[in-house]
């Protein structure tokens, strides 16, 4: 389970404002990346915090109001525009400076989800891979940023019927690549990923 040996560390070297981010989204075929950083009130950190995929919906739902509630809370996201021209890793990396640059006040300190810190990140960073699972901090983001993602997916899931992103969130399912030979490439499927730029590049040989 996460705890917040991390960040009482950090507080004894004399950081004050230490946010966890983290990122959702960088394996879906369809859909913006998301990313999270939240910085807990130490006195009010909201019970069962953990890695939002260990989590049930009900359970995720109800920890993502408390830190709304209770801590400093920011969202980013990458289009899949930026996605395309980037590359998933940079662009779930912009979605987190997004995040970072967006919370209130001063930040000290940023405790990252990875193994990488991401270009532009102008403050003090660790990298801890697998964080969602060791810090709570972490693991708040992780919570919010696939609360946020989700609802995204569902109200584009409304709009593009057929794919099943109300329920595999444009990750690749069987039914979403059957929806994708079947009903085609959206505006929202990310050309460079392999499985969707093929079928492009199948429609563009068919209409030579």
């Amino acid at each position: 389970m996460p705890d917040f040996s991390f960040e009482k560390e950090l507080i004894e070297q004399g950081y004050t404002n230490i946010c966890g981010v983290d990122e959702v989204g960088r394996g879906p075929l369809a859909g913006p990346v998301y990313a999270a950083a939240v910085i807990l009130n130490p006195s009010e950190i909201p019970e069962g915090l953990n890695d939002s995929k260990q989590l049930t919906q009900t359970k995720r739902e109800h920890l993502y109001h408390s830190l709304i509630e209770t801590a400093n809370v920011s969202v980013g996201k990458a289009t899949v525009e930026e996605i395309d021209d980037l590359n998933i890793l940079q662009a779930s990396h912009l979605a987190m400076v997004r995040a970072v640059a967006g919370l209130k006040g001063p930040v000290d300190h940023a405790l990252i989800d990875g193994n990488k810190l991401p270009k532009g990140l102008n403050i003090p960073s660790t990298a801890i891979v697998k964080g969602d699972t060791k810090s709570l901090s972490i693991s708040a983001a992780s919570i919010v940023a696939k609360i946020r993602r989700d609802l995204v997916m569902c109200d584009l899931a409304q709009q593009y019927p057929g794919y099943g992103w109300e329920t595999n969130m444009g990750y690749p399912t069987e039914r979403h690549r059957k929806a994708l030979q079947d009903l085609g490439v959206t505006p929202h499927h990310r050309r460079s990923f392999k499985p969707v730029h093929n079928i492009l590049y199948q429609e563009k040989k068919l209409s030579h």
